[in-house]
């Protein structure tokens, strides 16, 4: 599989790719050192998840082989792969790893990881203000889990020896803690796949670098508390709104997969 590119905006770039990879892709691929970058698939009318017991990415992109692809060769370019106790909830059984998402380029995205210096899988950050999650689930051995106190005495004793359990304060937890303690563990390029919700709350505080939708050519509509969620849900940002730049653009059968630097700062 090649994606075809339709526009390409950011400069040849430098994470040399491995042959394979560069061939599906279509090109290189470049990042900041230091960036967050959220990943989607979306229905042309916005719905990027479904009420109850589904894997709502699949069901989306109709297991559409490209999204699982991009979805893949960005975990495999991550440092750590930031998701909120939602999604953590949510069906998946898996780890969030590259291979978990495409199995076919396993053998490529784990020669990227080493190419970058990076070990076989990126660490899972979880951020969870109440502890309301499965300490059993495979994916917390190894993970970095962001709470209150009230979620750590939650959790204490009950999750994996592997897990460490980070407390930043009472009340709503604050991203940017989140960031500046991941960055002080040396994990500069964060990946979030944490949901509207989460988002929703980066894209609030500014925190936000780029984004990338794959959409889905499909429509699936909306009906009051249906639990159909848009890409950033619970906050409002109408004024003044959070400006998009187009990056790139590629396509894989009817299937577009988009990818946006988002404006930082005062929007005039």
């Amino acid at each position: 599989m090649r994606l075809e590119v339709l526009f390409e905006r950011t400069a040849p770039a430098q994470l040399d790719l491995p042959e394979e990879l560069a061939t599906a892709w279509g090109g290189e691929l470049k990042f900041p050192k230091r960036a967050v970058v959220a990943n989607f698939v979306s229905s042309v009318d916005g719905v990027v998840t479904l009420a109850g017991d589904h894997q709502s990415g699949a069901v989306i992109s109709g297991h559409d082989e490209a999204d699982r692809l991009v979805m893949g060769l960005l975990r495999a370019c991550a440092d750590v792969v930031l998701i909120g106790a939602g999604t953590f909830r949510g069906p998946a059984t898996g780890h969030w790893r590259a291979a978990d998402a495409y199995p076919a380029m396993a053998e490529p995205f784990a020669e990227l990881r080493k190419r970058r210096g990076l070990p076989l899988h990126p660490p899972l950050a979880l951020v969870t203000g109440t502890g309301d999650i499965d300490p059993a689930h495979p994916a917390l051995d190894d993970a970095l889990i962001f709470t209150t106190p009230a979620g750590a005495a939650k959790l204490r004793s009950r999750v994996p020896a592997g897990a460490r359990l980070l407390t930043l304060g009472p009340g709503r937890l604050q991203l940017r803690l989140v960031l500046e303690a991941l960055r002080h563990e040396g994990l500069e390029l964060v990946l979030t796949e944490g949901g509207p919700s989460l988002v929703g709350q980066l894209v609030e505080a500014d925190l936000l670098d780029e984004l990338f939708v794959t959409t889905a050519p499909v429509l699936l509509g909306r009906s009051v508390a249906d639990g159909r969620k848009s890409l950033v849900d619970g906050v409002d940002l109408l004024a003044p709104g959070r400006p998009l730049e187009l990056l790139s653009a590629r396509r894989h059968h009817s299937h577009l997969l988009l990818r946006y630097a988002l404006t930082h700062g005062p929007v005039s």
